[in-house]
């Protein structure tokens, strides 16, 4: 999900880790490294600190340089105009492997793929097909199906919501394996808990229209709130943290994160209302991933994040878990270990191919 861009300026990260800023003039043929190894990561316009896939793909890539030991840099995208030229750099850099992050980059990326086959390309939360390029997908449906049931579970209203940026296969993935756990509880407990915000037969429901207007998700969720919703899973970068402003100003109501975890990554002053968040564990993927680049055992198979091999997620309760019940806790341990056995199928026609 997008954010409002950085500026366009290079900055020491971390170390020795040089930010790059979009379109500077492409490097030399070289892997200008003290490792024998070198990775380069390109971002989606939604700068490093989206509190989401690029914040925890670079994560990933800073944890393979020390673990694997590799040299990483990252070019920022901060336009859409800086995509394709960001990637053509990175592919120009002479790095072993390049990590590209959003499906807005997989033109770019399926391109430089197959123009330089001696690469090893990865791609975060799009599909695309070359010899020498990995698709790192999640079904965060699996996830969301148990927020869904915790939703309905802890909801003194009966009405929970959930909206996103776009109508997106990476945002409605999460849409409806949410309202699809809502409609489990429904069915376990002999309730009517209403699901605002999408209608997973008809594959639309409430977007915001992009994903940095944070006045957006405010005004969304407020009108959610109105009509009684008390708990809220916003799928829409930094405009979900507008839906947090409401649902802190509300009272009563609380937020449901996805991709990192929120008690971690929002500003402190969200965790009283943040009941779990939906997770993608991309930065373990992407240390994987990057230590097959540099072993030679790099495969274009798709990793594709699921429940059965941690991949996907519901992050603790931590300041709410007062409000979960030890018998509702049971109940979604006891639904993760049934889809993960296959017991349960969650399915949803965004769901990536396993």
């Amino acid at each position: 999900m997008r954010i409002p861009v950085l500026a366009r300026s290079a900055a020491i990260l971390s170390g020795a880790v040089l930010l790059l800023a979009g379109c500077a003039a492409a490097p030399e043929k070289s892997a200008d490294s003290a490792s024998d190894f070198c990775a380069r990561m390109v971002t989606n316009s939604g700068g490093l600190q989206d509190k989401s896939f690029n914040q925890s793909s670079w994560a990933g890539l800073q944890k393979a340089e020390k673990t694997v030991g590799l040299d990483a840099k990252v070019l920022v995208s901060t336009s859409e105009a800086d995509l394709e030229p960001n990637v053509q750099q990175a592919a120009d850099s002479g790095c072993g492997f390049v990590l590209t992050v959003g499906y807005e980059l997989t033109p770019a990326t399926l391109a430089a793929a197959k123009a330089n086959p001696k690469t090893d390309f990865a791609l975060v939360d799009d599909t695309a097909e070359a010899k020498n390029l990995k698709p790192i997908v999640f079904d965060t449906a699996q996830a969301a199906y148990l927020a869904g049931y915790l939703a309905a579970g802890v909801s003194k209203t009966g009405i929970v919501g959930t909206f996103g940026g776009g109508n997106q296969p990476p945002v409605t993935l999460f849409m409806d394996g949410f309202v699809d756990g809502v409609a489990h509880y429904n069915e376990v407990h002999g309730t009517a808990v209403k699901a605002l915000g999408w209608d997973k037969t008809k594959q639309d429901g409430s977007f915001t229209g992009d994903f940095e207007d944070t006045n957006k998700g405010l005004a969304l969720a407020q009108n959610f709130i109105d009509l009684g919703a008390d708990v809220i899973l916003p799928v829409a970068g930094q405009v979900g943290e507008g839906a947090a402003a409401a649902a802190l100003a509300a009272k009563n109501v609380s937020i449901i994160w996805v991709d990192s975890d929120g008690y971690d990554t929002l500003s402190p002053e969200y965790r009283p209302i943040l009941l779990t968040s939906v997770l993608k564990n991309t930065s373990d993927a992407v240390v994987t991933i990057a230590g097959e680049a540099k072993k030679k055992t790099f495969t274009n198979t798709p990793y594709v994040g699921t429940l059965a091999n941690n991949g996907v997620g519901i992050a603790p309760f931590h300041d709410l878990a007062s409000s979960v019940s030890a018998d509702l806790s049971a109940e979604i341990d006891d639904l993760k270990a049934k889809i993960i056995a296959g017991d349960i199928t969650v399915s949803s026609p965004s769901a990536p191919k396993k």
